[in-house]
């Protein structure tokens, strides 16, 4: 066992080793012409003087720049009154959550002693004080809620509505 481990380490010690490798051109082939850095086709400097030129611009560029300057004083009077807002409006919604916990903790009072009071009134009042945040999700969720109702309705009618049920049947009573 050792002795798989003491080869293993050799080998893979050896692969971690660098070497130096120098080429060396062979004695017999024709001397080749050395390059300088300058010449070489990656590092070549250009021969002549460059410019750089500004297109002129365009009449569409023209008007959305004199758009731009028209409509500056505005933009920043819209960043300062959003600046001056946003720690209000970050206060208010903090303010909300702690509105929508307290109303989910008053539903959780009036549920005491049972389970089902525990599963409509919890979650009743936090969707209640939650939808005075998010109307438009609050009407989404009404209308899909709603829909899912009419689906069970229907499928109890189907399953536990039908005339021989034992319950349902005009002769028994």
């Amino acid at each position: 066992m050792f002795k798989v481990i003491q080869r293993s380490m050799g080998l893979t010690s050896l692969s971690l080793l660098t070497f130096k490798v120098y080429a060396v051109p062979k004695k017999d082939s024709p001397p080749q012409n050395s390059e300088k850095v300058d010449e070489l086709s990656l590092n070549s400097v250009p021969k002549g003087q460059l410019e750089y030129v500004e297109e002129s611009r365009s009449p569409l560029e023209e008007s959305i720049s004199q758009l731009r300057h028209y409509c500056e004083p505005y933009t920043s009077w819209c960043q300062e009154t959003f600046s001056q807002t946003q720690p209000k409006m970050q206060s208010l919604a903090q303010w909300g959550l702690g509105v929508t916990g307290f109303v989910g903790l008053i539903g959780l009072f009036l549920a005491r002693g049972s389970k089902i009071k525990k599963l409509v009134y919890l979650p009743g009042f936090m969707g209640l004080a939650a939808s005075l945040y998010y109307p438009q999700q609050a009407i989404v969720f009404a209308q899909v809620s709603g829909e899912t109702l009419y689906d069970w309705e229907d499928l109890w009618k189907e399953n536990f509505q039908k005339p021989g049920n034992v319950k349902n049947s005009p002769g028994t009573k």
